[in-house]
């Protein structure tokens, strides 16, 4: 089971490790609304060259992911593919769904 402290790196290396770049046709906020334990609310935000984070709630998501936190941790680690976890509905995605299939891409890189 990933601990909070966990949870929260996986939001700060998505922050630094994400080439700006990558972002600079897209100008979103995902919010991550994680459940159990180690859950809670992150956002990261895309555009413009740059690449924002934080916890809590975001202002006007585009974007909103659920899942368990230890999920989130899996698909992380690579011990869980996302499209199975979408498809079998561990993880859940509403809103732009342009940018849900952007994700995948972007969190990967990152």
């Amino acid at each position: 089971m990933a601990s909070k402290q966990e949870i929260a790196q996986i939001f700060e290396d998505i922050a630094k490790n994400l080439d700006p770049a990558m972002t600079d046709d897209l100008n979103a906020t995902i919010q991550f609304d994680l459940d159990g334990d180690s859950g809670g609310l992150y956002w990261v935000k895309v555009g413009e060259g740059e690449v924002l984070r934080g916890s809590g709630p975001a202002a006007h998501p585009g974007m909103p992911v659920l899942a368990l936190a230890d999920d989130w941790a899996a698909l992380d680690d690579g011990e869980l593919n996302p499209l199975q976890a979408f498809m079998s509905g561990r993880l859940k995605i509403q809103g732009n769904m342009n940018l849900a299939l952007k994700l995948q891409a972007l969190l990967g890189s990152a």
